[in-house]
């Protein structure tokens, strides 16, 4: 039997068309214009249905209830399809893939989610290829789980980061190899790809709003600048750090600030700002102490993993010392010990 697959149509740069204040989504646009894709309609594609969202949204206004959006659509339309393809703006696409990734328990079928660097509408664009390969890597089943394509390869969705504003490969998988390559065949790397358990039963968890920072170390940061948000508001926070986790000392200002957050229930988990290697709490004596302040370990997470995983700790209610425990733990893929 013929495979069926869902289109869900968020925005983003892909069905932007130009207007008198620049590229916008248009209302009713897209579905047309792909509708006259020819190899949408060839021998060996899937057939597909499109969901276009209301309103559509240019990525940076993608958050928490958005998420929520696309995790309800393909719940409420699991059953019927066999797999999807999230079509996204480029600039938060990682975090919504990352989000995705944790959101849908129990996920046995293909999540692809894809968009592109130049609208479909003008020359030269990469939303052409991005979305045939994407529905036809979702036809095929192989990649159960939530991924990322764009440029010719399929990345893990939790693994992805935005490297490039403005170059037609524009994501990177820095701590993870791709789980497919699209040259003349599409070769999938088998090892690579996460297999849910066979008892699993597919569910969504939503996101609840929570308090959730991000802070990046630099040199010279005044650390007192930030005391004021580590209150007990703030649930969880992501801390960028040198290397393998090492922070300056700089008088040992940051180290009580953490202890203090920590002591509010705040989740501190250290991420590297270096695009490829883990984090290894004590390996120096700058990151030793971060372990005995309460931080905990992301490993080569990825921010946008880091973040997302936190939300999705927080929603389920668990107690502050389970969401540290799984911090650390390899959930969906996301991270490497």
């Amino acid at each position: 039997m013929k495979k069926k697959i869902c289109i869900l149509y968020t925005g983003g740069t892909i069905g932007m068309v130009p207007t008198d204040k620049g590229y916008a989504p248009k209302k009713g646009y897209f579905h047309d214009a792909i509708s006259s894709i020819d190899d949408l309609k060839g021998e060996g594609m899937p057939d597909w249905d499109m969901i276009e969202f209301e309103p559509l949204l240019d990525s940076s206004n993608i958050a928490v209830e958005q998420w929520n959006q696309i995790g309800r659509a393909i719940r409420d339309n699991y059953d019927t399809y066999d797999g999807f393809v999230v079509l996204h703006g480029t600039d938060t696409m990682a975090y919504t893939a990352s989000a995705l990734s944790f959101m849908l328990e129990g996920l046995n079928k293909p999540v692809v989610v894809t968009g592109s660097q130049i609208p479909l509408c003008q020359l030269r664009s990469d939303a052409r290829d991005n979305l045939i390969t994407s529905v036809f890597i979702a036809g095929q089943g192989i990649v159960r789980e939530v991924s990322l394509y764009f440029g010719g390869r399929l990345l893990r969705g939790n693994r992805s980061t935005k490297a490039s504003a403005d170059g037609l490969i524009a994501f990177d998988s820095p701590n993870y190899h791709p789980l497919a390559e699209a040259g003349i065949d599409i070769k999938y790397n088998t090892a690579e790809l996460f297999e849910p358990a066979s008892d699993a039963v597919f569910s969504l968890t939503e996101f609840s709003q929570t308090s959730i920072g991000v802070l990046k170390v630099f040199p010279g940061i005044q650390f007192s600048l930030f005391e004021s948000i580590m209150t007990e508001s703030l649930k969880g926070i992501v801390l960028e750090t040198f290397g393998a986790g090492n922070i300056p000392s700089y008088d040992n200002a940051l180290l009580p600030i953490i202890k203090k957050a920590f002591e509010h229930g705040t989740i501190i988990t250290v991420c590297s700002q270096c695009q490829q290697g883990t984090v290894k709490l004590g390996a120096y004596e700058t990151s030793s102490a971060l372990t005995r302040a309460g931080a905990v370990s992301g490993y080569n997470m990825t921010t946008e993993a880091a973040v997302a995983k936190l939300y999705y700790l927080f929603s389920l209610n668990l107690p502050k010392e389970e969401i540290k425990a799984k911090m650390e733990e390899d959930l969906r893929g996301e991270l490497t010990k």
